[in-house]
This record gives C-alpha cells, sequence and structure tokens, in this order.
C-alpha cells in the first residue's frame, strides 16, 4: 500500500509538470482526487488492512493528497501568471501613438461678437456693467419712463414672474442701477442675456443685447453719432455707411434707429436688404430727462445719450447666418467654422 501511493503521488507530480493549461489542470485533479480518482480507491483499501498499519497508511495518503493539492495550486497560479503576461503582450499600448481626439468647436459666435464690441467700446473709454436677469418691474419698466398703462409695454412680449417681477427684456436696467450707484460722469455698455416671449428664424425668447450709456456735461445728439460712427468703422469696416432715422423709444428723446450699408451688397440693394441698401443695427437717442428724475440726476445740467444693439442680429450680418436658431442648437459642424 506504501509502495502504491509513492508510486501514485510521483505519477501525479510529473503529469503536473507537463500540464499546459487550466482545462489540463483540471483533468489531473479529478484523475487522482475525483470522487472516483486514483488516491480515493486507495483511501478505500484502507479497511482491508490489518488494524495496526491503517493509522499509518491513512496518514501517509493525506499527506500524498496535501502535496498533490498543493502542486495543483502552484501549478494554477503558473497558468495564470503565464496568461496574463501573454495578455499583456498581445495588449500592450503603444504610448509613443497620438491620441484619439473628441472634435471640438470653437469659440461661440455670440462670444466672439461679444468681445469684439466690448473692445472697441472700452477703446472709446466706456466699462462694463453687469446687473441681474431676474429684475424688478421698477427697473426694467418705469424707471425707464415706462409706467404700467404705458402702450410700450406691449412691446416687450415679456415674461412676468409676478406683478413685479420679470424676465429683463433690456439690459436697460443696468443703466437704471449705476445712474443710483453712482454719480455722473456715467460711460457704460452692459451686455447680457434678455427674455422675450418670440420665436422664429430670426427671433429667440432668450437672446443678448449690448446697451451703452454716457452721461455727463454737455453731451450732444452729435456725440452720440460721432460713437456710433466710430463703432460701425471700426466692426464692419472703415468707410461703412451710418444713416439715423426718427424713432420713438420711451426712454430716450428724440430717438433713432441707426442703419449702416448692407454688409452683403455694399448698398448696392440686394435679398438681405430688400433692395434698400441699408440695414437696421441698433436703436439709439438722447436719455429722457425722465429717466434722470428717476436717479436723482439734474437734467439742467447732465445730459447724455443711450444705444442697444442686438447681438444676434450682429453675428447674423457678421458671419452671413440665415437662421438665428443655428446659434443656439450647439452644433459642432457648426461652431466649429468660427
Amino acid at each position: 500500500m506504501k509502495d502504491n501511493l509513492e508510486k501514485l503521488l510521483r505519477n501525479a507530480l510529473s503529469e503536473l509538470s507537463e500540464v499546459g493549461s487550466e482545462e489540463g489542470l483540471h483533468e489531473v485533479r479529478v484523475k487522482y482526487l475525483g470522487k472516483k480518482g486514483l488516491l480515493t480507491q486507495v483511501m478505500k483499501g484502507l479497511g482491508a488492512l490489518p488494524a495496526e498499519e491503517r493509522p499509518l497508511v491513512g496518514q501517509q495518503a493525506n499527506t500524498v493528497k496535501e502535496r498533490i493539492e498543493a502542486q495543483l495550486d502552484t501549478v494554477l497560479q503558473d497558468l495564470k501568471k503565464s496568461r496574463t503576461e501573454e495578455r499583456l503582450k498581445s495588449e500592450r499600448i503603444d504610448v509613443s501613438l497620438p491620441g484619439r481626439r473628441r472634435p471640438m468647436g470653437t469659440r461661440h459666435p455670440i462670444t466672439l461678437v461679444i468681445d469684439d464690441i466690448v473692445d472697441i467700446f472700452a477703446g472709446l473709454g466706456f466699462q462694463v456693467e453687469e446687473g441681474p436677469e431676474i429684475e424688478m418691474d421698477y427697473y426694467n419698466f418705469e424707471a425707464l419712463n415706462i409706467p404700467k398703462d404705458h402702450p410700450a409695454r406691449d412691446m416687450q412680449d415679456t415674461f412676468f414672474i409676478s406683478d413685479s417681477v420679470v424676465l429683463r427684456t433690456h439690459t436697460s436696467p443696468v443703466q437704471i442701477r449705476t445712474m443710483l450707484r453712482q454719480p455722473p460722469p456715467v460711460r457704460i455698455i452692459a451686455p447680457g442675456t434678455v427674455y422675450r416671449c418670440d420665436s422664429d428664424a430670426t427671433h429667440s425668447p432668450m437672446f443678448h443685447q449690448i446697451e451703452g450709456l454716457l452721461v455727463d456735461t454737455g453731451i450732444t445728439f452729435g456725440d452720440l453719432k460721432g460713437i456710433l460712427t466710430n463703432f460701425v468703422n471700426q466692426y464692419f469696416g472703415s468707410g461703412t455707411g451710418v444713416r439715423l432715422r426718427p424713432s420713438f423709444f420711451p426712454f430716450t428723446e428724440p430717438s433713432a434707429e441707426v442703419d449702416i450699408a448692407c454688409v452683403m451688397c455694399k448698398g448696392k440693394g440686394c435679398r438681405i436688404c430688400k433692395n434698400t441698401g441699408w440695414l437696421e443695427v441698433l436703436g439709439a437717442g438722447m436719455v429722457d430727462p425722465e429717466v434722470f428724475r428717476h436717479v436723482s440726476y439734474d437734467a439742467e445740467k447732465v445730459s447724455g445719450f443711450a444705444f442697444g444693439m442686438g447681438i444676434e442680429r450682429i453675428a447674423m450680418l457678421r458671419y452671413g447666418i440665415s437662421d438665428m436658431r443655428l446659434l443656439f442648437e450647439n452644433d459642432v459642424r457648426f461652431l466649429s467654422q468660427f
């Protein structure tokens, strides 16, 4: 019996030394340690031995079993290590290869336009001011000479949060807040997001404006025209034609619409300008004395002008964009063009 156990151990260790896969290892385990394995058969024969030999043979059988199990574990770990090394070789990453870059756009055309306009007016001495987008009715309307019964409120298509709180319809409230905070002189521009109930190819319920305000002693309509002509020539090109047409805004008097020579046809007339040769780009005017009264400025001592323009319209003219909705869809194919 002892000889059989020693032979069985030698054979098992020999076979394990030649195993090359986990499947082969499993077969050896079953062959020697399974329910019908060779060692199991030997153990069943212990009952036929004399009583005095059984403990020694049983101890030897347990030792053989432990050695076979230990060798099985050793071979299994070697196989796993070898498999991992092969996998690492086959899946090795060449770190010298260039990475895969995700397609990216560029700075948004709205941001580009705002930055360009801010740079121009900063060069003319204007400072940037900002204000809340959720605004009090007083700052958005009443302080701008638009009382509750004023028909101009119908022009604004306002989003009301409550009777006294609105989503601002223009950035003009920033002008009121600035004048309440500081005495003249005031020279500011106010870029920002505004909201109105309107949506189609040329209108959006959320869009952007830049408004400007200059208040000091001796400010005239000629100063307004000079500033705006300077801006148009810097932004749209030297020599771009400018004209002012009488208009109406509740917070300026007199008021004007500012047109430029069509940037598409150079004033010759085309579909974009409806064959007039002119494109409207902004509104402007001298600050109404009633607005000064709301901010405790003395209209006998100071005067000023204000102007405002829609950034989306400027961007559409600058880049030849036909549908405003493209500016809000975040399509990388569109944005990458800028």
